[in-house]
This record gives C-alpha cells, sequence and structure tokens, in this order.
C-alpha cells in the first residue's frame, strides 16, 4: 500500500512539475555498453516500455570499440541474450559478402578464447560486425534509443521516498521511470543516486583477501594453484634507468613514474586503478590500412623509457616478448578481415600507466581531457614504434606494416575509437561485496544472477623505481580461476536504504580483485539481462528490488536461458 500510494504520488509530481520535455517508460537504462543493450532487450521482450540513453554517438561499448577478443574463461556458462549475440556474430560471418579483406577459409583464430569447429556461436569480430549485429537485435524490440545525451550528474538525479523519480540530461530532458539501470563503465548514475561505492583497491585486511592492494614485490604461496610473481608480469627488462639523466637521481624522474618513485607496501589499499587503453584495431591489408601518424603535440621523452628497454635487452630482441610478433610489446588477436584487436604485452606498451587515476570522478570535461591523452600517448607510441630511429629496424619493420582501418569507427577518425578501455572505475558497496573468496569458490552465493569464470585480473597501476634504482611496474595480477563462480544478486543492487528501483549491472558490489575477474564483457551482458528481468519482476510485484521472490526471478533467468551455476 505504501509503495502504490509513493506511485501515485510520484505520477502527481511528474505531471505538474516536469512538462513537456519529460518522457515517462517502465525501465529507463543509462548506457548503451554491452550491459545496456542486454537490459533494453530484456526489458522489451518482457513487455515494458523502455528508453536506453547511450551518453555517446556509438552502442556497444567496448564490444564495439575494439574488444573483438573476448575473454571469457569459460565460454559454457555464457547463456541468454549474451550467448545469443555471439551465436549471431556467427551467423553474419557465414555470410560470404561479410569477408571482403580476407577468404574466410584463410582466417585462423589464435587468440586465446578460439571458436572451435562445430560451435554455436562465434567469439571473434571486428567492432563493426558488432555493431550491426546489436542494431539488428534491437530493430526487433520496441526500445527507444536515445544518443548523445549526458546526465545532469550534479542535480539531474530526482529522488523521493528512496525511489528514483526522473534523470535530467544536461540538455534539460528528463526521463520518468519505475526502474533504472546503470549500465555504464562509470556509475554516474548511481553515483548521482547518493548510492555508496569506492575507487581503487582496498587493502587485503579489509576482506581477508591476499591478491589486493598493492602488488610491487608478493610471491604468492597462499593458493592452491600456480600464480606467477605478480610485479615480474609485463614488466621492463632489468636495469632500465629511471631517471632524466641515467644515473643522476638529481635530474628527476623520467615522465609518468610516480612522484618520490616508491611503490608502497605489498597488500595496502589505495586511490590507484588499472590502466586503461585503446584497443586498437589494426590490418595489414594495404588497401584498408591507415599508416600510423605523428601526433602533433609529440613529446619524444615521453618515450624514452620505451628506447632504454630495447636498449637494455643483452640478449636477442625476440626474447623480450611473449605472445605473436615477439619483436613488437603488444598482443595481436586475429580478427575476421586481415584485421586486430591489439592490446598491451610487457612493460612499456598500449597501457597508459597511472594516468588515470582521476578518471572516475572527473567532470564529462576534465574526462575528455584524460581520453585525449590516452589517445596522444598511443599515437605517439605506435609512431613511435614504426618510425623513431632510436627503435631497432627490425622492430620499425614488423611495425610500420599495420595501421588502422578505413572501414572502421566514425569516419575523421582515421581509424581511431572513441571508446577507451574503462577496466574499472566506481565500483558499489551494497549488502553483499564479492571477493576473492567468491572468485576461488570458497564462500559461494545462493542467490546467483550469473557467473565469472575469468582469471583474476589487473593491469598494472603504477610506474616506480625499484630497491636497486631502476624502474618497475606495479599491480598486475594474474591469478587463475579453478571453476566458474556464481554472481550474487544482491551486488547489483544498492543498499534499501540508499536506492530501492535501481539496479547496477557493471559498477557492481565487488573489490577490485574480484572485479578484475567479473569484468568481462559477456558476464556484463549476462548481468544487464538479470537485472532488467528483477527490474521488470520489482513493477509486476509493486516492490523494492531488493525484495523481490528471488525464487521468482531464478526460475525466469533459467527459463531465459542463462547459467547460474556449473553442473
Amino acid at each position: 500500500m505504501r509503495l502504490l500510494l509513493t506511485n501515485i504520488i510520484l505520477a502527481f509530481f511528474i505531471v505538474t512539475s516536469f512538462g513537456q520535455k519529460t518522457k515517462s517508460y517502465d525501465v529507463v537504462v543509462y548506457g548503451g555498453t554491452s550491459a545496456g543493450i542486454a537490459s533494453a532487450i530484456q526489458s522489451s521482450r518482457m513487455g515494458k516500455s523502455v528508453v536506453l540513453i547511450e551518453p555517446g554517438k556509438r552502442l556497444g561499448g567496448l564490444t564495439t570499440g575494439g574488444l573483438g577478443q573476448t575473454d571469457i574463461g569459460n565460454k559454457h556458462v555464457v547463456g541468454g541474450i549474451s550467448r545469443e549475440f555471439y551465436q549471431n556474430i556467427g551467423k553474419y560471418y557465414q555470410i560470404p559478402e561479410n569477408w571482403k579483406w580476407q577468404e574466410r577459409s584463410d582466417y585462423v583464430d589464435e587468440g586465446q578464447t578460439r571458436t572451435e569447429k562445430g560451435e554455436d556461436a562465434m567469439w571473434t569480430f571486428e567492432p563493426s560486425a558488432a555493431l550491426k549485429v546489436y542494431h539488428q537485435m534491437l530493430s526487433h524490440e520496441k526500445v527507444d534509443i536515445v544518443y548523445g545525451e549526458r546526465l545532469n550528474r550534479e542535480t539531474g538525479v530526482i529522488k523521493k521516498e528512496g525511489r528514483i523519480v526522473s534523470i535530467e540530461m544536461e540538455n534539460g530532458k528528463r526521463y520518468t521511470g519505475k526502474m533504472f539501470i546503470d549500465a555504464t563503465y562509470e556509475g554516474d548514475l548511481m553515483a548521482a543516486a547518493k548510492v555508496s561505492y569506492s575507487v581503487g583497491r582496498e587493502s587485503n585486511n579489509e576482506y581477508g583477501e591476499t591478491l589486493n592492494g598493492i602488488q610491487a614485490n608478493r610471491i604468492n604461496r597462499t593458493l592452491k594453484w600456480t600464480l606467477s610473481r605478480n610485479a615480474h608480469n609485463h614488466n621492463f627488462i632489468d636495469a632500465v634507468d629511471p631517471y632524466v639523466v641515467k644515473g643522476d637521481p638529481s635530474s628527476g624522474l623520467l615522465p609518468y613514474i610516480v612522484e618520490g618513485g616508491k611503490p608502497g607496501i605489498d597488500g595496502q589499499g589505495d586511490k590507484g586503478i588499472q590502466a586503461y587503453c585503446f584497443r586498437m584495431t589494426l590490418t595489414d591489408h594495404p588497401e584498408n590500412r591507415i599508416p600510423f601518424k605523428k601526433p602533433d603535440n609529440y613529446k619524444e621523452i615521453n618515450y624514452e623509457l620505451l628506447f632504454r628497454n630495447y636498449e637494455a635487452a643483452t640478449g636477442p630482441i625476440e626474447e623480450m616478448y611473449t605472445y605473436g610478433d615477439k619483436l613488437v610489446p603488444w598482443i595481436n588477436s586475429p580478427m575476421p578481415n586481415r584485421k586486430t584487436d591489439t592490446n598491451n604485452q610487457k612493460g612499456f606498451s598500449t597501457d597508459f600507466i597511472g594516468q588515470n587515476y582521476d578518471y572516475p570522478e572527473a567532470s564529462y570535461e576534465e574526462r575528455e581531457k584524460i581520453v585525449q591523452a590516452h589517445r596522444d600517448y598511443q599515437q605517439g607510441l605506435m609512431w613511435t614504434l614504426a618510425y623513431h630511429p632510436r627503435i631497432p629496424q627490425k622492430v620499425r619493420d614488423a611495425v610500420s606494416k599495420w595501421g588502422t582501418c578505413k572501414d572502421e569507427y566514425e569516419k575523421g577518425s582515421n581509424g581511431w575509437q572513441e571508446q577507451l578501455y574503462i577496466r574499472e572505475a566506481r565500483r558499489m558497496k551494497s549488502e553483499y561485496v564479492m571477493t576473492q573468496k567468491n572468485c576461488e569458490r570458497i564462500e559461494v552465493v545462493e542467490d546467483p544472477v550469473g557467473m565469472g569464470a575469468y582469471g583474476m585480473d589487473s593491469h598494472h597501476v603504477k610506474r616506480h623505481v625499484d630497491a636497486n634504482g631502476f624502474v618497475q611496474n606495479e599491480g598486475n595480477v594474474e591469478a587463475h580461476v579453478p571453476n566458474p563462480y556464481p554472481i550474487s544478486y544482491r551486488s547489483i543492487v544498492p543498499k534499501k536504504d540508499e536506492c530501492e528501483n535501481l539496479l547496477v549491472p557493471v559498477c557492481l558490489s565487488a573489490t577490485h580483485i574480484a572485479f578484475g575477474s567479473i569484468r568481462m564483457e559477456p558476464v556484463f551482458m549476462v548481468l544487464g539481462q538479470s537485472a532488467a528481468t528483477a527490474a521488470c519482476q520489482a513493477i509486476d510485484q509493486r516492490k523494492a528490488v531488493q525484495d523481490i521472490d528471488y525464487t521468482l526471478l531464478k526460475e525466469k533467468l533459467l527459463n531465459d536461458k542463462l547459467i547460474l551455476e556449473i553442473e
């Protein structure tokens, strides 16, 4: 009765206060990421009116923004709309006309997630293909799609008696809803709704973990499976000097090494977040390749550590790197049509280490500057590797045959995407926090809405000077997850006293290290679908999202072919 009365009051408040700039829906999804798309599709399929608001110009987030090499861990736990997407990718590449730059028979899937013969889905794809598939899936649904409208993060969330009434965009438009889903990588709606959250790394002591906090010198012997020395992965060749003038600390540190040079104490928490980069889509096809261009604001000193890293090699250059072409500091995972998903590898690569700390809480304008700084850094890196005379000739020869793609991303972009790889930003703090113990199945939740399966993974967080006076990176963790594990429903809903009609499938409640396992696009789609299912049931049951009948939620998720536990 209280909830019904509240809704009547809110309806009167909306009609009398907002006027013609307001549109009303059952479900309002903010963020056109993979999770947002899955949320919108599921809401439509459950008969609810739904709007999908994308602050930028392109749907799909990282799935259409370069991350075509799908990180999963275990394909068998990908179900529902998420699996439907990858099945549709497979159907797309069955069409001969979609193979323009190479014969289908010539494509060799050599990434870490490979499509095996006879599978019903395909796990590697071009960004343009993902975008077409998403639009095709949405075309069958009743979803209003809005582009280019950003939330007014200061005063744009109107709450009444613990529920969001409406959200207002920067342009003054308002969207009212019975339920709201924050599907952004940043958690902007969640934060604006005054929901509790964390940024950075917790200490190991806070949740009884071993892989959180600073990871400078730790050799982990507590796990039952093998774990490499985290500090030594994706790091520099031995004895790379960190100072502007070699051997002279008084000359100052080279760019992007932490002030003071010290890494901190192992296991302690800090405000650092794992590095961002662009997952570049590259090609070596002469007709489709755009050569790497030197940025107008190029500064050679920004790449001095790269030069010194090559110069410090005592053996063949080919021994420096692990994956693919061992001359270059990247991982090129083959995509169809002679394209790649290119990712970070080793000490000095595409990750712009330590330059993203302010991003989660930054204003839109400040974020744009951070994104541009990442783009400038990475464009400068690629030009340096391809053409700078201090780079070994064999490396330049290997890199310069590559370039960005003429047929990917928006016109005028020179083949560079807008979507930065936001590996983590804010993380909600709800009644249940997913931790390392969940990933290890030491603790197993009883209210699953999806499953994680990828390793507990963190890219480096900072660049520092080690005890010997040389440069090192800190923060990398690559810990095996022995089996898929369930993700709690309570981790995607806020505390009830903070908000009763909001779900957060991306910036969910998890520690830094647990989020490092959960943060995969197939999982985000699964959680997006689960969030929408819960939202629709909360509407039908006239309850807060925290109070819905989990038995009914589980029944619906299983009927929609989501996987909630391993057999």
